[in-house]
């Protein structure tokens, strides 16, 4: 029996939260596997996804300091990996991986899933002794590092090319596999063929954050409506950014065009509804949501956020822009839109792309990975 432990600070509304979840689902279906998830917290926003699973939470923090001593509320969690005696510790997000190593389990063979380019991972260089985050960033790696060795090492799950890169790069003592990440391709996946509409529909989903540039969308809409076009635009999430984008679609009088619909639970249903996925993140480790979109058939238009260049076939199953060109993204919706042909087999091949990244082979070769490493 293969005794697997998943570790996620909290179950929030995010990609990577979701992600832990499918896996999670997808190793109990599993002969020979038991598996277990820990949270730091039960804020839970996937009560449909986490039901079924052997979910524990255990409150636990860490907080490091450069000429203190360290605070570590860590003995509740090192209770429960003693009494799990876990073959494999897998760990989501930088919280986990300073709270969860901070713990001693030698036992286990250790995971690090990169759900993004961890900046406490940079390399040392002279302007890390005069910036304060720079400093503390890698105060955190070295003491990562540290409790790596002392946990028998630690492996990397790289989810895209560019973080492979970045942590082969980062943490090249330890081992990296590249493993992209995966979707649930069934609950996406639309039977019955797109049928675009005479208005053009627009979709996008993501957290109100600065990296994902929602602000952008609002340009793209301008341009739109300069060309008379009949579009809806549904933006899907809720942030920090979410009342600067507000005012930016009141001030440009696009309200009959773009609407907001803040955290949704029938994000399928949008995607099936709509024509074409936008997608304005200038940073983006991998793109869960665009193998989403692909999957329910849409063709995607995404600027290069350097994890998602993994994802675009140009021309087949979207456009990626190289540039925040409100205009030349505007372009290339109406370029797919205006050719219903072209649209069909860009949405024919979208999803065929996106069946390769779907959650039950993704955790074929997992398994195959944590027991080679063991």
């Amino acid at each position: 029996m293969l005794r697997i432990l998943h570790i996620i600070p909290r179950l929030r509304k995010g990609g990577a939260e979701r992600l832990c979840l499918d896996i999670c689902n997808q190793l109990q279906k599993r002969g020979g596997v038991q598996i277990r998830l820990i949270t730091f917290s039960d804020e839970n926003a996937y009560p449909f996804l986490s039901e079924s699973i052997d979910w524990q939470v255990v409150p636990a923090s860490v907080q490091l300091s450069v000429f203190h001593k360290n605070a570590l509320n860590i003995d509740a969690l090192q209770k429960a990996i003693d009494d799990f005696a876990p073959d494999v510790i897998h760990t989501h997000l930088f919280e986990a991986e300073i709270v969860s190593h901070s713990c001693n389990y030698p036992q286990a063979r250790w995971f690090s899933h990169c759900h993004d380019n961890m900046r406490q991972f940079r390399n040392f260089c002279v302007k890390t002794l005069f910036n304060k985050e720079l400093l503390t960033n890698y105060f955190e790696k070295r003491y990562l590092f540290s409790r790596y060795q002392a946990n028998g090492g630690n492996t990397f799950f790289a989810i895209s090319h560019d973080t492979e890169r970045y942590f082969r790069k980062t943490a090249s003592e330890y081992d990296v596999q590249f493993l992209p990440n995966a979707i649930d391709y069934e609950k996406f996946h639309c039977d019955n063929g797109r049928r675009p509409s005479t208005k053009l529909r627009l979709v996008n989903v993501g957290s109100y954050q600065a990296k994902k540039n929602q602000r952008f969308l609002v340009e793209v809409a301008k341009i739109l409506c300069e060309h008379h076009i009949d579009f809806e635009m549904n933006l899907l999430g809720d942030g920090e950014k979410f009342g600067e984008v507000a005012n930016l679609i009141k001030k440009n009088h696009l309200e009959a065009n773009v609407m907001q619909h803040g955290n949704v639970e029938n994000v399928a249903e949008y995607l099936w509804q709509s024509d074409i996925y936008i997608h304005s993140a200038y940073y983006e480790p991998f793109g869960l949501v665009l193998l989403e979109a692909m999957a329910a058939g849409l063709p995607v238009v995404t600027l290069d956020g350097r994890g998602n260049r993994d994802l675009i076939l140009q021309g087949k199953n979207g456009y990626m822009l190289y540039e925040q060109n409100a205009e030349q993204f505007a372009d290339s919706i109406l370029e797919i839109w205006n050719d219903k042909q072209k649209y069909h087999e860009m949405s024919d091949f979208a999803q065929e792309f996106a069946r390769q990244y779907d959650i039950e082979p993704y955790v074929d070769r997992l398994l195959v990975v944590y027991n080679k490493m063991i």
